[in-house]
């Protein structure tokens, strides 16, 4: 799925879209030793309105985040497709709406059994439908000519103990210690949405896994529920890319290079923003990126060996490459440059020390909060 196609879906995702529905709606709660204390299974339609709308919010929050970082979509493997199988399971859920209390129940223990967790949480699943509109040759919908689009989106709640201290009561007028403790149920760390939404239309062939936490997802719920086969996370990709830059430039990664490199990936990323197409960098763009920022051709004679042997023949995705501001850390000291100050830094050696030089268009600075001016 690309920006575009997951952006109408959670566009239309909600009570006020005369096009979207959420038909049934599954709710569970998990203790530590994954047993499934209370489960309902009921139409949406008949939820309160105040229990529905923060239902409503924590699927809803598994469509948000960046595509490649918090949004992952995975492709099933050829077993997934047998007997027993991820995809077959998947697609049994899915054509069952939640109808059949048997299917649910197996679709709750599946999750329970095979997802790690590290506390208590909340399941939340619905199943939904949004009647996809065909466009004309002008882009305007065409409501006559539609089809339905039915998915299953699940949300994965972490449940927390809260133990309030003091209060105010309103009934005694006066401020006491509260009695008992509350189990909130917080948004989201994992989810997934069922089939892809692929060319507008359902893809049955793929999964999109949604996770808070994009430099460490939880795998179980990739690998062993979805069945699929887990792929680098986004701070592990930039890893990587670091690991290239330091094999391919050597000595010649200086200040200069590194914040060049990260301008010119941003600015390709910048310049693709409305594209639907998440940006990617391939070895040759990488190289083409390097050659601009004054890398050595001696260099990059290397980098083709290089990359295939970190990444073989796929692309990194940008924006896991870019850093939003530039971290210079030395023994006790780091120093925060932000976007548009990177050109006022520079490293000179001075009297035979290697410095860091901060230009300083004002006299005036700010040290721990007091104003000062640097003559």
């Amino acid at each position: 799925m690309n920006k575009k196609e997951i952006n109408e879906i959670k566009k239309n995702f909600s009570d006020d879209c005369g096009f979207f529905t959420v038909n049934r709606v599954i709710t569970a709660f998990v203790d530590a030793e994954k047993n499934i204390k209370c489960k309902t299974n009921q139409l949406y339609s008949i939820i309160p309105q105040d229990e529905s709308e923060l239902i409503m919010a924590n699927l809803k929050k598994v469509l948000s985040g960046r595509i490649g970082a918090n949004l992952l979509e995975y492709s099933f493997p050829r077993d997934a497709y047998l007997e027993g199988g991820s995809q077959q399971f998947l697609y049994k859920v899915l054509k069952s709406r939640f109808n059949d209390e048997e299917t649910v129940d197996e679709f709750l223990n599946a999750v329970t059994e095979k997802v790690e967790y590290i506390s208590t949480y909340s399941v939340f699943a619905a199943h939904c439908t949004y009647s996809v509109f065909n466009k004309n040759k002008s882009g305007d919908l065409d409501e006559e000519a539609e089809s339905d689009y039915s998915f299953i989106i699940t949300a994965v709640c972490p449940v927390n103990l809260r133990i309030d201290g003091l209060i105010y009561d309103e009934t005694s007028n006066s401020i006491a210690k509260k009695e008992g403790s509350d189990r909130i149920v917080e948004f989201p760390t994992d989810g997934f949405l069922y089939p892809l939404f692929n060319d507008r239309a359902a893809d049955v062939n793929g999964v999109m896994y949604y996770t808070k936490n994009a430099k460490k997802p939880n795998t179980s719920f990739i690998e062993e529920f979805l069945g699929c086969e887990f792929v680098m996370t986004g701070q592990s990709e930039k890893e990587t890319f670091h690991s290239i830059l330091n094999n391919v430039c050597g000595e010649e990664l200086d200040y200069d290079l590194i914040t060049t490199v990260n301008e010119k990936i941003q600015t390709i990323i910048d310049q693709n923003a409305h594209e639907t197409e998440v940006t990617t960098i391939d070895n040759n763009k990488l190289s083409s990126i390097l050659w601009e920022a004054g890398v050595s051709q001696e260099k990059l004679e290397n980098l083709p060996k290089v990359y295939d042997k970190h990444m073989g023949d796929k692309p990194m995705t940008a924006v896991n490459l870019v850093d939003k501001k530039t971290v210079l850390t030395v023994p006790s000291i780091t120093v925060n440059i932000g976007k548009d100050a990177v050109g006022k830094v520079k490293t000179q050696v001075i009297d035979g020390r290697r410095c860091l030089v901060i230009a300083l268009d004002d006299p005036e600075i700010s040290i721990n909060g007091l104003e000062t001016k640097i003559e």
